[in-house]
């Protein structure tokens, strides 16, 4: 089934999940297409879907990944200072590492706001539906929100990556505290942590708190780069982290960092 005619087959399905199939006509552009989609499963809520929709959603996105491209970790080399530590910038979706890092909310159900341009919201478009219903059941069980600098792993489903680890970055209103400060080292701690737990090699930082919750992106960076340095000095089981950043900004951040 070419991506196309998957990709109507899955907005008539949300469509008529979502109740409007009769008030909202499906665009005739892909792009288009593929923007309402987006939304669409942004806003819907963890239930169940058909075997048929699984089956035509995972095939379209991990069609979609082969052509956004795959980036593996031979592709990323390492920094000359440490060989165990590179910088990537790009779409943090792409990348095939063992486990990536997602800023989530305390809730830990993905970014509802539709088409939102968050990491948030992109890594559950890309890895598929199953996630929002995996971080359900987890959450479910665990019968209260995530508390700040904790953190919780996911399968990756349709994305490159094995596992996605969830952590709940501090949110800024005004300066940063000390407290903050420590709950954002108290992120990187955490992903580490289980990253060893589940005998993850190879990890992926996004820049946790930066985006939404305003921590300011240079002293975010450096707590980053510092928490890595000091674990890495005592342990030896992952090989490979990387920070990956989207931003030209972020960029000269990180390397000047």
């Amino acid at each position: 089934m070419e991506q196309e005619t998957q990709l109507d087959y899955l907005l008539k399905y949300l469509l008529k999940e979502h109740g409007g199939q009769g008030s909202i006509e499906p665009p005739e552009g892909y792009a288009e297409k593929r923007a309402l989609f987006r939304a669409l499963v942004n806003m819907r809520p963890p239930q169940p879907v058909s075997d048929d929709f699984l089956r035509v959603q995972d095939a379209f996105l991990q069609e979609e990944a082969q052509q956004k491209g795959v980036v593996g970790l031979d592709e990323i080399p390492p920094c000359k200072i440490n060989s165990r530590i590179s910088l990537w910038q790009g779409d943090i979706t792409r990348l095939a590492v063992d486990a990536i890092v997602n800023a989530a909310n305390s809730e830990m159900l993905g970014c509802f706001v539709p088409k939102h341009h968050c990491i948030d919201n992109a890594i559950h478009t890309a890895a598929g539906i199953q996630l929002r219903e995996e971080c359900h059941a987890i959450m479910a069980a665990q019968g209260h929100s995530e508390g700040t600098g904790l953190a919780k792993i996911t399968k990756g489903h349709n994305l490159p990556a094995k596992y996605v680890i969830h952590t709940v970055g501090p949110i800024v209103n005004s300066g940063v505290t000390a407290q903050q400060k420590q709950e954002l080292v108290q992120c990187y701690q955490s992903c580490l942590n289980i990253a060893v737990l589940y005998g993850i090699r190879s990890i992926a930082f996004c820049c946790v708190s930066t985006g939404v919750f305003a921590f300011p992106k240079k002293l975010a960076a450096q707590i980053a780069i510092d928490t890595v340095r000091r674990w890495l000095e005592r342990d030896s089981c992952i090989k490979r982290v990387i920070f990956n950043v989207f931003t030209d900004e972020d960029y000269q951040i990180y390397r000047n960092s």
